[in-house]
């Protein structure tokens, strides 16, 4: 899993490029490095998909909880680029109901 992490001074936004698979395997490090983003910055947060090619569980997982710490600080989390199969995995799950997911044509 390559994970970019970079803040958008003009857009005063964390934006997140994945690359991979977020699964049980690149969770801890991925949830490191949003949380210090995050902590850096307390800011809305975005988050690229257009490379991801996998997520588990414990990617969802990881996911709402950055969520929670985003929404802390009064920020918003947005999912871009989603691939339709993967958006599949967040429709059943009712996490549609959650993120703002923009899915990949």
């Amino acid at each position: 899993m390559d994970i970019q992490v970079n803040f958008d001074d003009q857009k005063n936004k964390i934006l997140v490029t994945l690359d991979g698979d977020l699964d049980l395997n690149s969770v801890s490090a991925f949830k490191r490095r949003m949380d210090e983003a995050i902590e850096g910055h307390k800011t809305d947060v975005s988050i690229g998909c257009s490379e991801l090619r996998y997520i588990d569980s414990t990617g969802l997982g990881v996911l709402v909880s950055i969520l929670k710490k985003v929404k802390e600080y009064g920020g918003t989390m947005e999912i871009k680029e989603l691939k339709p199969y993967l958006f599949k995995i967040f429709d059943v799950t009712g996490l549609t109901n959650v993120f703002k997911i923009e899915v990949a044509e």
